[in-house]
């Protein structure tokens, strides 16, 4: 509900859509769709249109003057923005713009390094291990028995210097013992498969999870103690055939996924395998 101080026409079921800038306002005050969620709508397409790149965000006094709405339904529209990602709130300079320097899209087999590259920014690579292992859980994901010796691929992912990710690969020996000898500073592993004529990924799935870093992992990349980060999981496969488990941490503040919908296409709920 609005103040007692608040225009008492700001969030009216007037025809009449406010003006902004000589403009009109998006907002259809005779849509059932409630103002904060129209404002919600009209914020986020103005973000992904790149108005504010600058990292500059409207105050909530200037949105409420802009589109003629209470502060409760600037604050709510926000807020929920808050909730996806796309601003964050910071001590003495209020709301600012989370702009990811990174998008990927969902549903393809995509390689962390050309995701960074075809950005324009150079991608290197810090091993953290490269050695033969024995995993139970990497194991049973591949469809090997426990005892099967593994290589492990550990990496901290750099972009344009900067720690994006903490990547772990886990391959059947048999497939993957050319790697131990591969220089991974800037290169990758599909890459480099290829290269051995070894067998390259071209079907899997892949399970994205919002998570807080284990200590260590935070350390690796640089994050404060609460900060946020994706976590995916990557099975991939090679004709049907188990060949790569994957982990890997990612900044959320750097990274950002996307899904793009198909006319058509089907999507459903379905139980955790958790």
């Amino acid at each position: 509900m609005a103040s007692k101080n608040e225009t008492p026409s700001a969030d009216s079921n007037t025809p009449t859509d406010a003006v902004e800038g000589g403009q009109q306002s998006p907002l259809d005050r005779n849509s059932p769709m409630p103002l904060w969620a129209q404002l919600e709508a009209e914020l986020r397409r103005r973000l992904e249109a790149g108005e504010f790149d600058e990292g500059f965000f409207p105050t909530d006094h200037e949105l409420t003057q802009s589109y003629d709405v209470s502060r409760h339904t600037v604050r709510e529209a926000v807020r929920h923005l808050n909730k996806t990602g796309l601003l964050k709130r910071e001590r003495g300079r209020g709301t600012v713009v989370n702009r990811a320097e990174f998008e990927q899209s969902l549903g393809t087999l995509y390689s962390l390094f050309q995701s960074v590259e075809s950005a324009g920014v150079e991608q290197n690579s810090e091993v953290l291990q490269l050695e033969v292992v024995t995993d139970t859980v990497a194991a049973s994901h591949l469809d090997l028995a426990e005892d099967t010796q593994l290589v492990l691929l550990a990496r901290l992912r750099m972009a344009g210097g900067l720690p994006l990710a903490v990547d772990r690969a886990w391959l059947p020996f048999e497939i993957a013992e050319p790697l131990l000898a591969v220089d991974w500073s800037h290169t990758a592993l599909y890459a480099e498969l290829a290269k051995l004529g070894g067998p390259v990924p071209n079907q899997g799935t892949e399970r994205l999870t919002p998570i807080v870093p284990t200590p260590s992992d935070r350390a690796l990349l640089d994050l404060r103690k609460g900060d946020a980060a994706f976590f995916l999981e990557r099975r991939g496969l090679r004709d049907g055939k188990p060949i790569e488990w994957r982990t890997t941490i990612v900044r959320g503040d750097r990274f950002r996924f996307v899904s793009d919908w198909t006319a058509g296409s089907h999507s459903q709920l379905r139980p955790s395998a958790a």
